[in-house]
This record gives structure tokens, sequence and C-alpha cells, in this order.
């Protein structure tokens, strides 16, 4: 069976950005183990001046233009034509498609599966762009329109669920994201006094209301290191982020990681008494699954998806993302708990093992497109 699977994927798989890339990255290895299934990618890639072919892993990875500048233009204008006819000359049995690339193959008559990774106009509305509102709420119609028209839907996440009730109208199929196998075999070396996170520095990702938890656990006399790993996509807010590291006097105590690869990740994980990440709007944060894989209790957010991927109270802690004093009580029980804490830990792995191990994430995968394949056969057949 011949599949397409049409996403952002990384120029080196070694260094995905962002978990659409990197699920991309552990589930294209996973389903190229499968003898019989041949794994064709389709990308887009703004640094592309002509298409390009090579083989990975099994797969063969297609790099086509971005030529569009806006995203909502390159997804579904000119370059989108341009995929549709490279995809049709592939000839797939079966299109899975990711993110944003469902509005690409929208309408497309060959199997599909489309995976939504998130809320484009959710996240809009976070951005600090210009106009942020108007943009969210033309992002919601077009984003609406995709998901009614996919026969078959993955969802990561029962929020994600939820989100799609009375708009979709295809099979909706329940698999968590695929995690890269490794960060089931890090060694713990932890420090009790250290809270990791992993995520851009925005707004939407709310590092403030880490850094103010970390201040009031400093008043009660515990000194917490905070380490922050991400890019700053939005500079006012970083800046702001700097002024209160300064102001609460955390200059020592909070250590800004900047943009860091996969081996860092996991020196921090390795390290880290408590993995935290409090976004205002997430569906199944691939930094949470890493975490728990790796056997770090988690404290995150008690809305949208997060609340699906661990146990209140056994695998880590939910708080509300806007009372940093329920943070800092949450991570002041985990760092100051050597037993609580351990326990946490082989809980979040024995979750993590049946949810986002790769193998079992490609096994669950496939049969989707055998049900794809088989019903597209079916409804085909003269009655």
């Amino acid at each position: 069976m011949k599949v397409v699977m049409a996403t952002s994927f990384p120029g080196d798989p070694l260094r995905p950005h962002g978990g659409v890339e990197a699920v991309s990255v552990q589930l294209t290895r996973g389903l190229a183990a499968y003898g019989d299934l041949d794994v064709q990618v389709v990308t887009t890639d703004r640094a592309c001046a002509s298409p390009k072919t090579i083989e990975w892993e099994g797969a063969t990875i297609h790099r086509l233009p971005w030529t569009a500048g806006k995203t909502l233009r390159h997804f579904t204008g000119p370059d989108r034509q341009e995929v549709l006819r490279y995809i049709e000359r592939l000839s797939p049995d079966v299109i899975h498609a990711h993110d944003t690339y469902g509005l690409m193959v929208k309408g497309l008559n060959i199997p599909r599966v489309f995976t939504i990774h998130g809320f484009i106009h959710e996240d809009t509305i976070y951005s600090g762009q210009r106009f942020a509102r108007i943009r969210s709420k033309l992002w919601k119609k077009v984003e609406l329109a995709g998901w009614a028209d996919q026969p078959h839907i993955i969802s990561i996440s029962p929020y994600v669920r939820e989100r799609l009730k009375g708009i979709a109208t295809g099979i909706i199929h329940d698999i968590d994201n695929p995690i890269d196998e490794s960060f089931f075999g890090i060694e713990r070396n932890e420090r009790s006094n250290v809270i990791f996170s992993a995520a851009l520095l925005n707004k939407r990702k709310n590092p403030i209301a880490l850094v103010e938890a970390v201040a009031l656990l400093k008043e009660q006399g515990i000194k917490a290191e905070l380490r922050l790993a991400g890019r700053a996509t939005d500079q006012e807010y970083f800046k702001h982020m700097q002024d209160r590291i300064a102001a609460c006097g955390l200059n020592d105590q909070v250590k800004l990681l900047g943009e860091i690869d996969s081996v860092a990740v996991k020196q921090n994980l390795s390290e880290a008494a408590v993995f935290s990440l409090v976004s205002f709007e997430e569906g199944s944060p691939m930094g949470i699954e890493e975490s728990m894989a790796a056997g770090v209790p988690v404290v995150t957010s008690n809305r949208c998806g997060m609340p699906y991927m661990l146990r209140d109270g056994e695998s880590g802690f939910l708080v509300d993302p806007n009372d940093p004093a329920d943070i800092a009580h949450r991570l002041k029980q985990i760092i100051t708990n050597d037993e609580l804490r351990k326990k946490m830990g082989d809980e979040s792995r024995e979750i993590a093992r049946a949810r986002f191990h790769p193998a079992r994430v490609a096994k669950r995968t496939r049969e989707v497109y055998l049900r794809a394949v088989r019903r597209n056969d079916l409804q085909a057949t003269p009655g």
C-alpha cells in the first residue's frame, strides 16, 4: 500500500522544529518499518527552489518549493495546486495529511486521513500579531471547513474530539502522538530542585507564571532552579519576562537556555525533578509526552488537552495557569517529597509506554489506513 504523508518535515530529521515535525519524523520511521507500506512524505520548504527527493530510513521524502508569502495563501493558493498535482502523480492508495496540510488535500478524491495537531485560530489570538482577532476568525472559518471535509480524522486527544462535535462528518479515530523511543531510555540523575520547561516563549505558553511561582517558592525558603528552553517568538513578552525575573531577584535561579536540540532536552530531563508547562491553549504537547516517557512528574494546566495526558495526583498535578500560587504549591509538593516524586515518575512512564510509544502509534495508524482504503473500495463497488 502506497501512503503519501503530507506534512511538515524537517530538513534534518534529527532536529525537528515543533511538535508536528517531531511527530512526522517518528511516524514516518515507524510506518516505514512495515514491509507492506510504501511511505512517501510530501512537504513544502521555503529554501527549495525546485523539487528535491531523498531516501530516509525506508521512506521517500519529497521537498517542494514554498513560494507564497503568507501561510494561509500557501496552503490555499497556487502552492496548493502544485502539491495536489505532485501527489496525484505519485498515485497513492491513501493520503495522510497533518495540520495545515489538511487544507491542501481538501476535496481530493483519494482515501484520506487527517490528523489535527492544534487549532490555528485559537493560537492566533495569542500570537501578538496585528489584527489577531480578525485573523483568528478567518482561520476558524477555513479550519472548520477543512475538518468537515475529512473522511477520516485522527484525534490526538479527547479535547480535539470534543471540538469536532457538530463539525466533523467523517470517522474519528483516537490515537496519541508518537515520540522518539530514546526518551524511554533516559537515565535519571535528578536534582530535586530543578524545574524544566521546554516551549516557545510567548503569551500562549505562559512561562511568566512559572517565574512568578518560583518567586513564591523563594519567599517560602525553597530555592528552585527553573530552566526555560525555547525560542522567544514575542519580543515584547520576552522583555516583560526578563524584567520580572530581575524584579523578583531570580537572575541566578532562572536559566534561559534558548532553543536546544533533543540531546540537550534529554540531558535536562535526566536532571529535572519536575517538568512544567502551564499554557493557555494546547492539544497534546510533545514536551509532556517526552517528560512522562523519561519518568519525570508533570505540573501542567487544567484546561484544553492537557488534563487528558496525565492522572491528576498520580503522575503529576493539574493547575490553574492564571494562579502562580497554585502552581507553586504543586511544584513544592513534588520538589520536597522524594517518595511522591518517584511514584509519580514511575506512573508517568507506564502511561507513556502504553500511549506514546512510536511502534504502538504506527501500528494503530496503519490500521486506520487499511480501514480507509477498505471503506473507499466498498463505496466504489456497485450495489
